[in-house]
């Protein structure tokens, strides 16, 4: 027997099914889960928390490398089937849990230094949680996700390209990513119609937003890149000047007052070099040291987490 006709004799002995809505897709090719475990990185003295372990395919393929691992399984049924018939070593904890909600920091603090985490991730919740990762980059040593390949090529674009958007950038300010390899269709059930990437992260050693505000200056810095982003058409000035009243956080350093509504002096784009009213389709790539520095003094903001802003801003469209 595979562990595709195991994987299915369980599902029907327990009268389960997999959820369309909840995104899941199990992994049923043996050589896949050993092939991730491996790109894991672990030790044996290791500690993983794993996000969706579904029938424990991947599960028994970490165990096998990791001192403790805890899988957060927010299906009640699988949970069960996992607990009565999943066949985990002891070291293995289940819980049942949302891992959009669960207190991810605390969980990793109990765990130890040097927690990793491991998941395949569904579509769609894949971004939020990618996102919560990042604001726990401090608390991991890195993580290793299975997740849509649209989504990989979202995470890795690079400035000038289609896909490159807020989840790119944010990524690029707090880790190093790595493809590790696609997995097809065939390796899971159901089979998708989608291909899957594995992609591999790991927190800068020190990145421009590395302090101890580094979650509340994450977050500032997402809103004016989204800002950014949002209205494509629009000058970068004017999209961040939409996007960004009032001012994030209040923050005194930056003044919302009556400069704020004047647009640029010319020269200031020029030395950016760009016209002042360019709209992003037609500018050429930007050169985001000088052209940071002249949205800094565009919105006569002075924060740290603006200058980080403003120079990634600037390579956004």
């Amino acid at each position: 027997m595979t562990l595709r006709d195991d994987v299915r004799a369980l599902l029907t002995r327990r009268g389960l099914a997999a959820h369309r809505d909840r995104g899941q897709n199990f992994l049923v090719d043996a050589g896949i889960a050993e092939a991730i475990a491996a790109a894991a990185g672990l030790s044996p003295g290791d500690a993983v928390i794993e996000i969706g372990p579904g029938l424990g395919s991947l599960t028994r393929a970490l165990a096998a490398r990791a001192a403790r691992v805890v899988a957060i399984e927010i299906d009640a049924g699988l949970v069960r089937a996992l607990a009565e018939e999943g066949d985990l070593p002891a070291h293995v904890e289940v819980i049942h849990a949302d891992a959009l909600t669960v207190d991810l920091e605390a969980l990793a603090a109990r765990l130890g230094p040097g927690v990793r985490v491991v998941g395949n991730l569904p579509y769609s919740v894949s971004t939020p949680i990618l996102r919560r990762l990042l604001d726990l980059r401090s608390h991991l040593s890195g993580w290793l996700v299975l997740v849509q390949r649209e989504v990989a090529l979202r995470l890795m674009a690079v400035p000038g390209e289609r896909d490159y958007g807020s989840l790119a950038v944010l990524h690029a300010l707090c880790v190093r990513l790595e493809r590790i390899r696609d997995v097809p269709p065939h390796g899971f059930h159901p089979v998708p119609k989608v291909t899957s990437t594995l992609v591999r992260a790991t927190p800068l050693e020190s990145g421009p937003l590395d302090g101890p505000d580094e979650v509340a200056d994450l977050l500032d810095v997402e809103r004016v890149v989204r800002a950014a982003f949002g209205t494509r058409r629009k000058t970068l000035v004017n999209a961040l000047r939409a996007g960004l009243d009032p001012a994030p956080r209040g923050d005194a350093r930056c003044d919302s007052g009556p400069a704020r509504d004047r647009p640029p002096r010319p020269r200031r784009s020029a030395r950016a070099g760009h016209a002042p009213r360019d709209r992003p389709r037609r500018r050429p790539k930007p050169h985001a040291r000088p052209m940071s520095r002249a949205l800094t003094s565009r919105f006569r903001c002075r924060s740290p987490w603006w200058t980080a802003a403003a120079r990634v801003a600037s390579n956004t469209r």
